[in-house]
């Protein structure tokens, strides 16, 4: 196993600026009709995602040595919030460079940063992740999926559930079962790149209600055969490294969800200052006024915690806290920004044409996933405060 030591770069203030506008001028050149479109038309969203490719922007975490821009987890939530902002936000984001990515970064082989990190870090390629199963919830010790170790290959068999983009991507990184610990009883989890098109792994898009171009699948594995140099990291020993993808996750959804607020904030402000009603434009009245400037509040101190956030994490620090902190306040921010915005709007935000309703419902979902605000909460008041543990 090979770990990356590496330090990304720091972006100065004028670097950063410049690379929002960048990337917001791509973005928008998109704009939310294009989300809508392609989302109705259950289409992933491949040609802004290749626009951005081509800029260097979806491997902005990655080293450089693997076709990345080296810039950390910290560019790289800069870039999704500018997407989110156009009215974008693209959920492969959080997947391939801020999951995957992370991990093959820190406990890939030399073999697999060449072979799968290049990939992601120009974006010609994209891994998707799995994880979650019906009966395992927030229970990681309870997945049931299992590899088995025959020879020079593994035997993978299981069902996994919500599994994004998975129609857009070369592989899969899974989680699975090798072994269980005698004292515990806790599973022994590893992690393995597996093809899409595995013989034996079949997918089964799940109706969603969300509008996005990005779909979900349950996923079957049937006796899949996987070479063992395919495993990524030490048997037995993957839930540790995968939260090397899982904080970068919790950090690239804050940004998806601040984003998303920005969007809206952008929309209600801008209605509340041309909207008139007896005379005057309705942003005048504190009664719409006065939500809007606590959600921009709420808001800004989001974005704080995902700049503290992503700091840690490309300092090589513990990110936990501030990466949980960080989904919790941007999911929570991003809900309360899109429905004052909404209230401004009337019965208009719920037209297309208008384009709240639908990311309401995005943002929403982000309040219960990857993880929940009562884990956040078990995870602050233990890890924090140091209450005991309660569950």
């Amino acid at each position: 196993m090979t770990v990356s030591t590496s330090t990304p770069a720091v972006l100065s203030e004028e670097d950063e600026r410049d690379l929002r506008r960048v990337v917001r001028s791509i973005a928008d050149s998109f704009g939310h009709d294009y989300f809508t479109r392609t989302a109705l038309a259950d289409q992933p969203a491949t040609e802004l995602w290749n626009a951005l490719a081509e800029g260097g922007f979806v491997g902005a975490n990655i080293p450089e040595e693997y076709g990345g821009a080296g810039l950390g987890l910290s560019a790289l939530a800069v870039i999704t919030e500018e997407i989110a902002a156009a009215g974008c936000p693209l959920i492969m984001l959080i997947i391939s460079p801020a999951i995957v990515g992370s991990v093959l970064a820190r406990h890939g082989t030399d073999e697999q940063k060449n072979q799968w990190l290049t990939q992601i870090g120009t974006g010609a390629g994209k891994l998707s992740f799995a994880i979650t199963e019906p009966d395992a919830g927030l229970n990681s010790h309870n997945i049931a999926t299992n590899a088995r170790r025959e020879g020079d290959n593994y035997i993978l068999n299981g069902q996994k559930v919500f599994i994004s983009c998975l129609d857009e991507a070369e592989a899969v990184l899974v989680v699975a079962r090798t072994g269980t610990n005698a004292d515990t009883g806790r599973a022994q989890l590893s992690l393995f790149i597996v093809d899409a098109d595995a013989p034996g792994l079949t997918m089964q898009k799940m109706p969603m209600v969300l509008e996005t171009p990005d779909s979900q699948f349950t996923v079957y594995f049937d006796n899949v055969v996987v070479p063992a140099d395919r495993l990524v990291g030490t048997e037995g020993k993957g839930l540790r490294a995968v939260f090397d993808g899982l904080n970068p996750e919790r950090v690239i959804i804050a940004a998806t969800c601040t984003g998303m607020a920005r969007y809206a904030m952008e929309k209600g402000v801008a209605y509340a200052k041309e909207r008139e009603v007896w005379g005057v434009p309705i942003g005048a009245h504190q009664g719409l006024a006065h939500p809007l400037a606590e959600a921009a509040i709420h808001l800004e101190a989001a974005r704080l915690m995902i700049r503290t956030a992503a700091a840690r994490y490309d300092a090589g620090q513990d990110a936990g806290e501030a990466s949980n902190m960080a989904k919790f306040l941007a999911a929570d921010a991003g809900i309360e920004c899109l429905d004052q915005a909404m209230e401004v709007h009337g019965g208009s935000a719920f037209t297309r044409e208008i384009g709240l309703g639908d990311m309401l419902t995005l943002a929403r979902l982000f309040k219960n996933v990857p993880i929940s605000r009562e884990m956040v909460l078990n995870y602050v008041s233990e890890h924090t405060l140091g209450l005991p543990k309660s569950y």
